[in-house]
């Protein structure tokens, strides 16, 4: 709130605090479905960092032009050019009242400069929520989805299998399943999980706001859990579920 004063009288402005939550989870724990979904409770945004850079680079925009330039060299796009795509993008106005980040931050070093991008503008992360679900949990889900290579509809042996098990049921299209999706290189993803984004665990547990949600319930009940994490008003209280960490 900022008093203005003025012969005698004092005008009170109250600034909305925008809300940033941060969504965290191995691949397969559910991080876009539930990204979206408490987007839709708290009538924010979902900002997802890879589509940021699929629409920077389709557009050509003097961001994606620069990480393309990286990419094209094989190397990795800078921390500083990744969080300038979010901050901008934070800037658009349905973005106002806060965002529910998705995929982002990655690295300690991402994570920090958001922080000091958003200080800089006096704001900041107001909760980090952490989708926990095993390893074999991952494998499971990650390795049995595949693809129609016609129309692109998912399915998932387990959860959502087709009708035959080659065919796909809209289109009668062969279906794939990519190399991405193979048990070895989902283990491999989490790998490259553990050692790069896990980090990120203990860095918001140090500010004091983390939250864990057991990621291996229903799809409403981890709803249900998230949005009670993110309307508590006190996030200094933390609790771990057991098993989630590497």
């Amino acid at each position: 709130m900022v008093w203005a004063k003025g012969k005698g009288a004092r005008i009170a402005t109250w600034e909305i605090m925008p809300l940033y939550v941060v969504l965290l989870g191995a691949p397969g724990a559910g991080k876009g479905t539930q990204a979206r979904l408490l987007g839709q409770a708290l009538e924010i945004p979902q900002v997802s960092s890879g589509d940021l850079f699929r629409g920077n680079l389709q557009q050509e925009t003097e961001l994606g032009l620069a990480a393309q330039s990286y990419m094209d060299r094989g190397e990795l796009v800078p921390d500083d050019v990744t969080v300038r795509m979010v901050i901008e993008r934070l800037s658009d106005g349905d973005c106002e009242r806060g965002a529910i980040l998705d995929g982002f931050p990655r690295t300690l070093g991402q994570a920090a400069a958001f922080d000091g991008a958003l200080a800089y503008r006096g704001h900041q992360v107001a909760v980090a929520l952490l989708i926990c679900v095993s390893d074999e949990t991952v494998i499971k889900r990650l390795s049995g989805r595949w693809i129609c290579r016609d129309c692109q509809a998912m399915y998932h042996q387990v959860f959502d299998p087709p009708r035959e098990p080659t065919r796909c049921d809209q289109c009668g299209g062969r279906l794939y399943q990519r190399l991405d999706d193979q048990p070895d290189t989902v283990r491999n993803r989490l790998l490259v999980y553990y050692k790069q984004t896990g980090p990120l665990v203990g860095y918001y547990f140090a500010r004091g706001i983390l939250r864990e949600v057991e990621g291996e319930q229903a799809i409403e009940a981890v709803h249900a859990d998230l949005v009670a994490a993110v309307r508590k008003d006190d996030h200094s209280e933390i609790s771990f579920c057991s098993g989630a960490h590497a």
